[in-house]
């Protein structure tokens, strides 16, 4: 068997079993914990803090988001930025969507030293971006969330999968895809948490025993528009999973369940 085969049998296994009982009764604490600031049952609440005047020398600049020449931090939310991303995409103003994406991506705490705006800047510098992210609006819309993957995959440096799913995954919002399941963010720590369900089952089958398999697959960078395509229909079918739980909503969005897997880990 290949390590391609094996690979593809600890995934249908996946598929079939989705989240572990532990992952389930961690989801039903996290939602105790969180249920009362997420009223709707989606995770437009979910808001990071950032520092307007590190992003001082980024153009285009959102006008919602606060100004850059102000002290002190300010807050985003996931809706709020569902509206930016909304707007720019009317304007055909990808590369200001971007910017709303990335910054609540980064937020304070993701962009030490600065970090954050200095690759920011030198994603906004590639002379291809704005054909690159208007060709992923365009994939999303004739065809899939997995096309849009595609279509941006290693097209700009400094823009991997982390942050360009985020910017799909805003998109998706306002520009649903044609077939297939909606765009949710693939970054690092999901990238964990699937690589995590991955090792025990390989353990469990015998197709992965020692996670090589699951590390190859699920690496924190340059996952393949296959695994997208994986991960987007593992985390539908695990909401609808979900969804039959006691003390998890029964109509609570996919999106939620990718926030709830991003903030607790069951490990």
């Amino acid at each position: 068997m290949s390590r391609q085969d094996r690979a593809d049998a600890v995934d249908r296994e996946m598929a079939k079993r989705l989240l572990p009982d532990e992952a389930l009764r961690a989801l039903v604490r996290w939602w105790s914990r969180n249920a009362a600031r997420l009223p709707d049952k989606t995770p437009g609440g979910h808001t990071v803090r950032y520092t307007p005047s590190r992003w001082a020398q980024i153009t285009p600049w959102p006008s919602a988001l606060a100004s850059t020449s102000g002290d002190g931090d300010a807050a985003v939310s996931r809706a709020q930025v569902t509206s930016i991303v909304t707007d720019a995409l009317r304007r055909e103003a990808f590369t200001e969507a971007l910017v709303a994406t990335y910054v609540w991506g980064k937020g304070k705490g993701g962009s030490p030293g600065g970090s954050g705006p200095a690759t920011l800047r030198r994603i906004l510098a590639a002379d291809s971006l704005e054909a690159a992210l208007a060709g992923a609006v365009t994939a999303l819309s004739e065809h899939s969330a997995t096309a849009a993957y595609a279509a941006l995959r290693g097209r700009i440096s400094w823009l991997g999968p982390s942050f360009f799913t985020k910017f799909l995954y805003f998109a998706g919002k306002t520009v649903p895809p044609a077939n297939g399941p909606q765009p949710l963010v693939l970054d690092r720590i999901l990238a964990h948490r699937m690589r995590s369900l991955a090792s025990a089952v390989g353990r469990e089958t015998g197709h992965d025993p020692d996670g090589s398999i699951a590390r190859w697959v699920w690496r924190d960078q340059d996952c393949s528009p296959h695994r997208y395509h994986v991960y987007l229909s593992f985390m539908h079918a695990a909401a609808h999973q979900a969804a039959s739980t006691d003390g998890w909503p029964s109509d609570a969005s996919p999106d939620l369940l990718e926030y709830a897997l991003f903030s607790t880990a069951w490990t």
